[in-house]
């Protein structure tokens, strides 16, 4: 359904990405922020997904000016793998968040853009609310860890928040700080654990999968018309 193709961000850096159109005339643009695996198969069936939706979907490799065409599993080693990407001092935050907006503005052609990510990308999608109102008109965020290091800022544009209950990494009382200092933020917790939303993980949660999915889908329908 989709392709792959060559972003050029801000600084003139290309990266790679994953895109796919909708049938019919676009309903807006979603760009889809990678976990730490990479633009894996469970981020380009997300862009799939939002593309047979009626949205023209993209999601750009922003771990590329580290390491080009990083695609991990979900085992222990690819998960070491992935958080030598984000914890190694190479990845520059800015320059994500620059390369996110590239996509966006890719997304662009179809209207209004939301941006939806999950794990590392939640907290990316976290920061685009705060510092690419120019670019996203609503952001939902899935999982996504420190976000609650972003709380003395605040969103620009709506947001939206997913989180695990039983997530190790994120604990509750993070999550209430984040509604606590965001109340215009739609926040929602699940009885699941991290990474409950894709079925490739052994903590998919197919309930709250379905239910998160629904409101994500309800949301960017009123914020992108």
């Amino acid at each position: 359904m989709g392709k792959h193709i060559t972003l050029t961000s801000e600084d003139g850096f290309e990266l790679a990405a994953y895109t796919a159109d909708p049938e019919g005339p676009a309903r807006g643009g979603i760009v889809v922020i990678q976990e730490i695996f990479g633009v894996n198969i469970h981020v380009r069936e997300m862009v799939d997904r939002y593309a047979a939706s009626g949205y023209l979907a993209i999601a750009p490799a922003v771990f590329d000016r580290v390491e080009r065409n990083v695609e991990l599993g979900y085992t222990p080693d690819d998960m070491q793998a992935g958080i030598a990407i984000v914890a190694g001092g190479q990845l520059d935050f800015t320059k994500v968040l620059a390369d996110t907006r590239a996509a966006g503005r890719f997304a662009s052609s179809a209207g209004k853009v939301g941006i939806v990510g999950y794990c590392f990308g939640g907290l990316v999608t976290a920061a685009s609310s705060i510092h690419s109102a120019e670019v996203f008109a609503a952001g939902s965020s899935y999982y996504g860890g420190n976000t609650v290091t972003l709380i003395d800022q605040k969103p620009q544009i709506p947001l939206q928040a997913h989180y695990g209950e039983l997530d190790a990494y994120i604990p509750m009382s993070d999550v209430a700080k984040i509604e606590q200092a965001w109340p215009d933020a739609e926040v929602y917790a699940y009885g699941a654990d991290h990474g409950f939303n894709c079925d490739h993980r052994a903590t998919f949660h197919a309930q709250s999968a379905a239910v998160a999915q629904a409101r994500t889908f309800r949301f960017f329908a009123k914020h992108l018309a």
